[in-house]
């Protein structure tokens, strides 16, 4: 989604509304739907879940990100 100082940045969220043009993406055990507008910027990331001291929550993987900002909330 457009924002932060780099000018995208990635958000996951619970949606529970569909529409006709999502993409979606079928794992085990959930799906996982992404706005056409967004699927051409993360094609080919990855996403996994963490839950360390360090880190809770999702962590993605976006090699289509050639830069972030000094915070790394956004990328460009």
């Amino acid at each position: 989604m457009p924002g932060g100082c780099s000018g995208l940045k990635h958000q996951t969220y619970f949606d529970y509304e569909t529409r006709l043009d999502d993409v979606l993406l079928r794992f085990k055990g959930f799906d996982l739907r992404i706005d056409k507008e967004s699927h051409p910027y993360l094609k080919g990331a990855t996403i996994d879940y963490s839950d360390t001291i360090e880190k809770q929550g999702f962590i993605l993987d976006n090699p289509n990100a050639n830069g972030s900002c000094a915070c790394g909330d956004s990328f460009h």
